[in-house]
């Protein structure tokens, strides 16, 4: 299994959003919003909140791809692996649900929580910082993100 850095983690908070892959049946792809992915002990994990296609189709075919990506920073990660569902009274499943309860509130299911196998972490890149020429640092793509998306970003 692939180590999950500091950074990786750092992105995963920062994003929120990430998207996951699965396989259908009849072989298309399925993509799915996820809001719940977090790291735990360098081990990635999300919730089934309201994901029975993509709950039914890695119990098929474990088979799975993260994408998660900054949206201000434009970058992110591609994680590539197995994912092992996981069911209540599980102790990871506890920690995953705990946490899933304590972020959102105590009204959010967690039918079951996805550990990922990661196989293969690839960074991702947008053009902003392949392409640029001169390159730009990080705070300059930042800020040209904020003010294309029309945000200020809030003051720690």
């Amino acid at each position: 299994m692939n180590e999950i850095n500091a950074d990786m983690e750092a992105i995963i908070k920062q994003a929120i959003l990430s998207f996951v892959a699965t396989v259908n049946d009849d072989g298309t792809p399925n993509l799915s919003p996820k809001a719940s992915l977090t790291v735990n002990n360098g081990v990635l994990y999300f919730a089934d909140i309201a994901s029975p296609g993509t709950i039914r189709n890695l119990k098929r075919n474990p088979a799975v791809e993260i994408n998660v990506i900054d949206i201000f920073q434009r970058r992110g990660y591609r994680f590539k692996g197995r994912a092992l569902i996981l069911t209540p009274g599980d102790d990871e499943y506890l920690k995953i649900a705990d946490w899933v309860r304590a972020t959102n509130g105590l009204e959010y299911p967690v039918d079951h929580v996805a550990r990922i196998e990661t196989s293969s972490i690839a960074p991702l890149l947008s053009p902003a910082h392949v392409f640029a020429d001169p390159p730009r640092s990080q705070d300059e793509i930042r800020m040209s993100y904020y003010q294309k998306y029309g945000v200020k970003p809030i003051m720690e």
